[in-house]
């Protein structure tokens, strides 16, 4: 495994993403628009900061306090955690990437399934290189891969999907089928939230946001897992590497892992998890997969169930 550093949106001298036509997506509506605009006015990575501190902090009363609050706020169902009791959590990082208790998620039978609990933004065919996020906006895939337009070509006229993870949910990442680790790329970005009034409000949201990179070998092909941060997302980790960010730089970093022993995960393994809830973008090679004719934007969406197929003959 080798670890290199680029320039942010350089990586192997790509040409960097380009510019955001403006702060709004073209089809954003008055009441988005309002509603995002304080986004770019916060000091979002002092905030995102100071989330870390105190999500780490071991505080006793006070930590199992902001716990209580939190499953009462956002009705989190405790009785699928591997471990229920709200005040056995030293922190408040160890309750928001609890495990599941055993059997909570079964696996489908089927080739790829869905990584993550949350609920579908967006999915489907990408466009050449260009990606569907909101009415009028998309952005590029060299762009979400951190300005590599190589590995991105790949995926031209493949399929994507975006689901979102919100605070209730269950926050760790697992594999959607059998995978073997290539690269890992950490892109420094903004902290925007992902939530879909963001997403219909800020322009190529996703391949602005920081994020990490994971690419694959796969049965489906090559297939890019992207985990993407937001504001008051504490960090990213994946199970080979532990934290990746912090320390958050303006630097890209890429690690390979073509060399040394294979870093292979199983359909249905955890690799990765987000403390303070996100975004996940997966792509697939063209014809490599057809989502499952259940999924449609907005539909909540669990661990394990089916995702999709390789497309009939």
């Amino acid at each position: 495994m080798a670890e290199t550093k680029a320039p942010a949106g350089r990586g192997h001298g790509a040409p960097s993403p380009p510019r955001m036509a403006g702060p709004f997506a073209a089809g954003a509506s008055v009441p988005d628009r309002l509603a995002v605009l304080p986004q770019y006015l916060l000091p979002k990575r002092a905030l995102t900061s100071l989330a870390g501190r105190f999500a780490s902090a071991r505080a006793g009363s006070s930590t199992t306090a902001a716990i209580r609050r939190f499953v009462a706020r956002y009705r989190v169902d405790m009785s699928e955690a591997e471990n229920p009791d709200i005040t056995s959590y030293a922190t408040f990082n160890d309750f928001f990437t609890r495990a599941l208790r055993p059997g909570a998620r079964p696996i489908a039978d089927a080739p790829a399934v869905c990584p993550v609990d949350g609920a579908v933004s967006q999915f489907g065919r990408i466009d050449d290189d260009q990606i569907f996020q909101a009415k009028g906006h998309r952005y590029s895939t060299t762009a979400l891969l951190g300005g590599d337009a190589a590995p991105a070509a790949g995926f031209s006229n493949g399929s994507f999907a975006t689901i979102y993870l919100s605070p209730r949910d269950y926050h760790r990442i697992h594999m959607p089928c059998d995978g073997r680790l290539r690269r890992m790329v950490y892109v420094p970005g903004s902290l925007f939230s992902v939530n879909p009034v963001t997403a219909r409000g800020v322009p190529g949201l996703f391949a602005r946001n920081e994020r990490v990179v994971c690419i694959f070998d796969t049965p489906l092909g090559t297939m890019a897992l992207v985990l993407v941060g937001a504001t008051i997302v504490g960090s990213m980790a994946t199970v080979w590497h532990g934290t990746v960010n912090p320390p958050r730089s303006a630097t890209l970093r890429q690690w390979s892992y073509d060399d040394g022993p294979a870093i292979t995960l199983r359909k249905g393994e955890e690799m990765g998890r987000f403390l303070l809830g996100s975004t996940v973008v997966l792509l697939f090679e063209p014809g490599a997969l057809r989502f499952t004719e259940a999924w449609e934007p907005a539909r909540a969406v669990r661990l394990g169930e089916p995702m999709g197929w390789p497309p009939q003959d």
